[in-house]
């Protein structure tokens, strides 16, 4: 449905080593860096990340969220481990998710900005 989603930051620096981190385990990479804004994805660009003079407010009831699919559990792990080391705050470890279904497989975080991030990987069934 969508071509691709644009977040404005405050900090344009902190956001690419926060993403730069967070992205690489999920299979996604920095392809656009320019003045103000990067972009990242697997082939193509499909989030922008902007410097803002007037990001969106962060606000917790507000039910935003993005979520990146991941290949597997370990780079769902590895999405939760890099956001904490690099200026993220944990909104929910790594785990199957029973609410969502019986393999949805899924980690939750906050970046320095205030975005709530989640990173998913589908189990099979065994």
């Amino acid at each position: 449905m969508f071509d691709h989603v644009s977040i404005g930051v405050k900090d344009l620096e902190r956001a690419r080593r926060f993403y730069d981190a967070v992205l690489a385990p999920l299979g996604y990479e920095r392809l656009s860096n320019s003045d103000g804004v990067i972009g990242y994805g697997p082939d193509e660009v499909g989030l922008w990340v902007i410097q803002a003079e007037h990001p969106v407010v962060a606000d917790m009831q507000s039910g935003l969220h993005f979520c990146f699919v991941a290949p597997n559990e370990a780079a769902v792990d590895a999405f939760h481990a890099a956001a904490i080391a690099s200026g993220g705050t944990d909104n929910g470890e790594p785990g199957i998710r029973p609410d969502y279904g019986r393999f949805y497989y899924a980690a939750f975080v906050i970046d320095p900005d205030g975005y709530r991030l989640e990173a998913y990987f589908h189990k099979g069934e065994i």
